[in-house]
């Protein structure tokens, strides 16, 4: 049985510039970093990877993977995003701190059971901070009640625009 989230990973330009980011700007503790100079299939390389530790004992972990190619860009909200939860007076604070900073910054934006503000990353990622509002769980509960429905409803909508 799946306990629980224990960290999501992905790539960095720069670990300094992600941890300057990640724990001077949001606030996440440095938890770990390691070298990685062979893979376990023997393989030699040199990549750092760092944990940033969230108050659930999660974490978030980033590779610098210098010489290893792969595509940084602009991240979509819809393609990839990272949301983290934070208390409601935060999203305000977190706003306001972004634009001092000159982060890329974008809200606060009401979603009927979470209020949000987003922030560009140094590595492209779209990092989303998110509260959630006093009838949070009732507006979830209701969801679930019928996503099942919803989703159905999608893949039939799906085979009808392929089939167009």
């Amino acid at each position: 049985m799946l306990k629980g989230l224990h960290h999501n990973a992905y790539r960095c330009r720069d670990a300094e510039q992600t941890r300057q980011f990640y724990e001077d700007f949001l606030g996440l503790p440095l938890a770990s970093a390691f070298q990685i100079k062979e893979t376990k299939s023997g393989r030699q390389t040199n990549i750092l990877h760092a944990f940033f530790e969230m108050d659930d004992g999660s974490f978030l972990a980033f590779f610098e993977a210098p010489g290893h190619p792969f595509e940084f860009k602009k991240q979509h909200d819809f393609d990839l995003h990272i949301a983290l939860e934070v208390e409601p007076e935060e999203v305000h604070k977190m706003f306001e701190k972004g634009k001092s900073h000159g982060i890329e910054t974008r809200g606060i934006s009401g979603h009927g059971f979470l209020d949000s503000v987003y922030f560009r990353g140094p590595n492209g990622y779209v990092i989303e901070l998110t509260a959630k509002r006093p009838d949070y769980d009732e507006q979830v509960a209701a969801a679930a009640a019928t996503a099942r429905q919803a989703l159905d409803e999608w893949q039939k909508e799906k085979v009808k625009r392929r089939k167009s």
